[in-house]
């Protein structure tokens, strides 16, 4: 073979990717919120994103396995004073005590324990527009109002105090999979 001649190498066609813009956007989210925080986390292999841009009867509270590319998608309960009307939209946040209200931002997942639902997990606001929530009692847990059947008998989920409450089959991927010391971070993220 001549000196500088081209070897030619079989082409490889690139891998496609299985996961969706939207997806794409939610890893995105959680690689920034993990590093804007990470030095307040145990954990950043997996962040919890809730996307409240959603609609309660779409699953938008998604696991963004940030080792491995993934994404899970859950449905979630949004809080009462968060939607006055129970249409099934987040109208608000708020981070003020008895608004009954959802909380946007970073929230630290802390220890297990037993409350008003069962097994629950303890969170911690990061950020201003969530510092109240270890007060406030604003947890993680699981919630028969989640569910379903809700959604084909009323078109929507119910809706917490201000709570991440999640379908009492799904609890269990949150206690395995988000606490122990992960980011939770909520805001309206959008497939746009």
């Amino acid at each position: 073979m001549a000196a500088g001649a081209a070897i030619a190498l079989p082409s490889v066609p690139a891998a496609a990717s299985t996961v969706s813009p939207y997806e794409q956007r939610i890893l995105e989210a959680a690689s920034r919120e993990s590093g804007r925080t990470q030095a307040q986390l145990w954990r950043t292999d997996i962040v919890g994103i809730a996307d409240f841009a959603q609609p309660s009867w779409k699953p938008r509270l998604h696991f963004a396995n940030l080792e491995n590319g993934t994404v899970r998608s859950f449905l979630l309960a949004h809080g009462k004073g968060s939607d006055p009307e129970h249409d099934g939209w987040l109208k608000t946040f708020s981070n003020v005590h008895g608004s009954e209200a959802t909380s946007r931002g970073a929230y630290l997942t802390c220890e297990w324990y037993k409350g008003k639902y069962g097994t629950s997990i303890r969170l911690v606001g990061l950020d201003t527009d969530n510092s109240h929530a270890l007060e406030r009692a604003i947890v993680m847990h699981p919630a028969w109002y989640v569910d379903a059947t809700m959604i084909s008998k009323w078109g929507k989920i119910g809706r917490s105090e201000g709570c991440f409450a999640m379908a009492p089959e799904d609890f269990n991927e949150a206690l395995l999979h988000l606490s122990g010391g992960r980011l939770l971070f909520a805001d309206r993220i959008g497939e746009a």
